[in-house]
């Protein structure tokens, strides 16, 4: 009898300490006072930064290091979320991605037995167009979920995968953000008429940016790019969704840049089907391709197009939606 209640209080010892697991994660919620995606609300920079510090400290699924600065000098973070166990081998894993990439004197059977040890690493970034707000907010939400839920499929990512997510126009997340709640009211809240650049020198054009890397932002970019980490997915988001739709997803409109080898772009295509049939899988109608957007593999300044010379798949989304409710046209 004494041995199976001693049994049983280890039992609910470990339940109390699963339960702690579980839920010990700030969720944004908390952190915010409303969910990411609520009507009305954005979050600023500041508040986005706090948020990731603290679930550095809460999760072992992430670890958080600094960039540099952006032009305004603001730190600019990356979060490496994988799972646990993938961070004593983070170095080796980056270092992998590193000899893959400048793959000189490397065979076949060396690169193949390279790419069997080694984890796909993903970049998932928002907030480069600061008044497309849906990037800059779905990263606070995208961190949130990888290090927080439990599911098989979640758990599989962790394991197979280092995610990269970051931030990439501080200055502009707090200006457009700041602007937008600055009415106490609401109704009148809106990202229209903001008096300044979002970034600080060249606005917009941050997206034109990558090939010159004039901007800090660029720079700090770019030296994750080509010079740390090597992604093999950039995945770069963007807004507003084509008229009567939710979405615009790769595949990219034909014909395809042919200066680059054949697998880049039907790497790009072998993903964004992969997107599409997803969607459709979970019924979530209205995601275009090809050419119901403009975009195309042949413009080669931005973001997700520059990696295209070092042989990663570039992807980018335009997704409609505003924290102010509105219709799809």
């Amino acid at each position: 009898m004494r041995r199976f209640a001693s049994a049983i209080v280890v039992f609910l010892v470990g339940l109390v300490f699963t339960a702690f697991a579980q839920t010990k994660l700030t969720s944004p919620k908390e952190q915010f006072g409303f969910n990411i995606g609520d009507d009305y609300q954005l979050a600023n920079y500041t508040r986005y930064e706090a948020y990731l510090k603290k679930l550095d400290q809460e999760s072992e699924r992430m670890q958080v290091r600094e960039m540099g600065k952006s032009a305004e000098g603001r730190t600019m973070y990356l979060a490496i979320i994988t799972a646990p166990e993938n961070f004593s081998k983070l170095d080796r894993y980056r270092e992998i991605s590193r000899r893959l990439s400048h793959a000189e004197g490397l065979s076949e059977a060396e690169a193949r037995t390279l790419a069997k040890e080694g984890k796909a690493i993903v970049w998932i970034d928002g907030g480069l167009h600061a008044t497309e707000v849906l990037g800059a907010q779905q990263l606070i939400e995208t961190i949130w979920q990888l290090n927080s839920r439990s599911d098989e499929e979640t758990m599989r990512f962790l394991q197979d995968t280092i995610i990269l997510g970051c931030l990439v126009n501080p200055d502009g997340m707090q200006l457009v953000s700041n602007w937008y709640m600055r009415e106490s009211d609401p109704l009148k809240r809106t990202t229209s008429n903001i008096p300044r650049l979002y970034q600080k020198y060249i606005g917009h054009d941050n997206n034109r940016d990558f090939y010159m890397s004039t901007q800090p932002e660029s720079e700090n970019i770019n030296r994750v790019f080509f010079q740390e980490w090597f992604p093999h997915i950039i995945y770069n988001h963007h807004q507003t969704g084509p008229a009567g739709t939710v979405m615009f997803a790769p595949p990219f409109r034909d014909p395809f840049n042919y200066t680059f080898d054949p697998m880049i772009p039907l790497g790009i295509d072998i993903v964004g089907s992969a997107m599409h049939s997803r969607f459709a899988e979970e019924g979530k109608p209205g995601v275009t391709m090809r050419s119901g957007m403009s975009y195309s593999t042949w413009w080669n300044g931005g973001l997700r197009t520059t990696v295209y010379f070092h042989n990663m798949i570039g992807l980018l989304t335009e997704t409609i939606g505003n924290p102010t409710p509105m219709e799809i046209p």
